[in-house]
């Protein structure tokens, strides 16, 4: 008979394993497609353009409408499911004793829940192509502020966004991400190549995730559900501000770094 601790032994391996460590890389693959087409839409806005939906749900909308796109959506559901499953497993079964801090454990987690998120939202893209992301978020927001505490729900979360916000540019600034690679593997060349991509993705995806924490704080105050419409509404607001053309421009390219980072990601990161 197998004892507990056997059990968990046997789990924590299952986690640790080949098949899931390959289904790891395939979601910063996956990661990585999304966040280059956000970034190309972005660019599209900026120049005056009227893009899909400038949001993760968007980048899977455009993949579908394509030849081959239904297959493409399945393998990025597979990925994102994937890289879930991976930030779970680092959160329940940590493998140094600096990982087992519960801010670590904790930030494995939420990254876990992201995922497992998009991974839904590209099944659900599958199955109705046609659902708008922003006009959801908006019908949520205007249902969650008719309940009493509700505006401070929407503030709540709010506030979450706009911290991790926060916290990604500082990792891009101060450099954190390098830590997760495989340094001895990678040329020197390269690994010049992705400490630029990581840092000018890391800041740019932090301060659009703050600007949308910022939005949704201030849907929240002025009881006005429209404002908040994510990352999508964010940039086009963005736009529309003075100078805005030039900031979304930056964002565009910055998201674009960030998606060729999450390639080197699936090929160097410690898994």
């Amino acid at each position: 008979m197998q004892t507990s601790g056997g059990v968990g032994g046997s789990v924590r391996d299952a986690a640790r394993s080949e098949p899931v460590e390959k289904l790891a890389r395939a979601g910063f693959a996956a990661r990585g497609t999304i966040y280059l087409l956000i970034g190309i839409f972005t660019l599209l806005l900026a120049f005056g353009k009227r893009p899909p939906e400038d949001d993760q749900r968007g980048a899977m909308q455009e993949v579908a409408r394509h030849t081959g796109g239904f297959l493409l959506l399945v393998v990025l559901a597979i990925g994102l499911a994937g890289y879930a499953l991976w930030r779970f497993s680092e959160a329940a079964f940590s493998g140094t004793p600096a990982d087992h801090k519960v801010g670590s454990r904790l930030k494995s987690f939420f990254r876990g829940c992201v995922y497992a998120v998009l991974a839904y939202t590209a099944v659900d893209v599958l199955l109705h192509s046609s659902r708008s992301q922003a006009n959801q978020q908006q019908l949520w927001s205007a249902k969650v502020m008719n309940h009493q505490g509700g505006r401070w729900l929407i503030a709540l979360v709010g506030l979450i966004v706009l911290i991790v916000g926060v916290a990604l540019v500082v990792e891009g600034a101060q450099r954190k991400f390098k830590k997760g690679f495989k340094l001895g593997e990678m040329p020197p060349v390269a690994r010049k190549t992705v400490w630029v991509l990581g840092t000018v993705g890391n800041i740019a995806r932090g301060l659009v995730f703050a600007l949308t924490g910022f939005f949704l704080i201030q849907a929240a105050w002025h009881y006005d559900s429209s404002k908040a419409r994510g990352l999508d509404g964010a940039l086009r607001r963005l736009s529309e501000s003075q100078g805005g053309k030039l900031w979304v421009s930056a964002a565009g390219i910055g998201l674009i770094a960030f998606g060729l980072y999450a390639y080197a990601e699936a090929a160097w990161r410690r898994a």
